[in-house]
């Protein structure tokens, strides 16, 4: 019989990678007696882990979830997994920056050294773009409350603050938001929103909550950071279908400013062309993150691209130096004409100094 810390640790192992164990099925993967697996459930009572025996003819065992962490059983690939996670969440917008970097420490300094020497190898910085200002941050709180009302399915009400005003740190109470306005002149501020909360997505380093805005009877999106959660939240309610068949679908499809996403790559922008570049395929594929790249040849290939507005399609067309045959529709052939000039008018020197 393997010694009792040993044993210990096999059984919590156990214990985590299902939710339901027979005490028999324990007892014989342990090669121990169904009293000894008593006991040891006993004792990592003591030690702090919630295992709550059931009751029925073969009874059983479960990890639940309890009031404390107690201490927490890795494999190896999880253990990696965690450890690289930690490091990307730098560059979460989430205000997690620093409770991630302590956790990293914590847990690199419980690694087995061959586990350490992994994730030592495999150092991960996460590097923002570069903006004229900061990416807005959103207190951990307040994704919190979200993500609690997602998984609640219950109305959010919330006071959404425009862009240059300061988001609480910490959510609103009925009793904080009471009053007669400001200086008790009777200034009252807007009502709060009320919203069927779906998803809470990330999307270039911000935070977004998709929901259906009950006053507006509308899906809409809405940034986290300039969110306000009121307590208590409202009644529960039944998920409605969200369009275009998935979340990752819909908010594509939003920040393209169409309804929907079509599912072809390119469908859902408001502009659209098709051009013949006299290039390889697989090098127009490497720069190409939105669009149909069709092989024609050796050399040559099909593009179908999206844009915002016909000038913006003709000069993400343009970057590709190589001849270019436009396919459609007339409008793509238009603005190459107008950029055409627009060009040859830059290039051509000034009359006077």
């Amino acid at each position: 019989m393997p010694k009792t810390s040993a044993r210990l640790l096999s059984l919590l192992s156990l214990l985590q990678a299902r939710r339901d164990w027979p005490g028999a099925l324990l007892a014989e993967r342990l090669d121990v007696s169904p009293r000894t697996v008593r006991r040891d459930a006993d004792r990592l009572r003591e030690l702090g882990y919630p295992v709550v025996a059931m009751k029925g003819p073969d009874g059983g065992y479960r990890l639940d979830a309890g009031t404390e962490l107690p201490p927490l059983l890795f494999d190896d690939e999880q253990a990696v997994a965690l450890a690289v996670a930690l490091q990307i969440a730098t560059a979460s917008g989430a205000g997690i920056e620093e409770a991630a970097a302590r956790a990293l420490n914590t847990v690199r300094q419980v690694l087995p050294a061959r586990l350490r020497h992994r994730v030592d190898t495999l150092r991960v910085t996460a590097v923002d773009r570069p903006e004229s200002r900061p990416g807005p941050q959103v207190d951990s709180g307040v994704l919190m409350a979200i993500g609690a009302a997602v998984h609640a399915r219950e109305v959010l009400r919330f006071d959404y603050r425009p862009v240059s005003a300061p988001v609480p740190v910490r959510p609103e109470t009925e009793a904080e938001t009471e009053g007669d306005g400001e200086g008790g002149r009777g200034v009252l501020p807007p009502p709060p929103r009320r919203v069927e909360p779906h998803h809470l997505v990330t999307w270039g380093r911000r935070w977004y909550l998709v929901g259906w805005d009950l006053d507006r009877a509308d899906w809409r999106t809405f940034r986290a950071d300039r969110i306000a959660p009121r307590t208590p939240t409202g009644p529960r309610f039944t998920p409605r279908e969200l369009p275009g068949g998935s979340v990752a679908d819909f908010i594509t499809a939003r920040f393209r400013g169409t309804t929907a996403a079509t599912g072809d790559g390119v469908g859902g922008w408001p502009c659209r062309g098709e051009v013949i570049l006299a290039l390889p395929a697989a090098e127009v594929l490497r720069h190409t993150r939105d669009g149909i790249v069709e092989e024609l040849g050796p050399d040559r290939c099909r593009l179908v691209l999206g844009s915002w507005s016909w000038p913006g399609l003709v000069a993400a067309v343009g970057r590709f130096d190589a001849d270019i045959e436009v396919i459609g529709p007339p409008e793509l052939r238009a603005a190459f004409g107008q950029l055409a000039a627009r060009y040859a008018a830059a290039a051509t020197p000034p009359r006077h100094p």
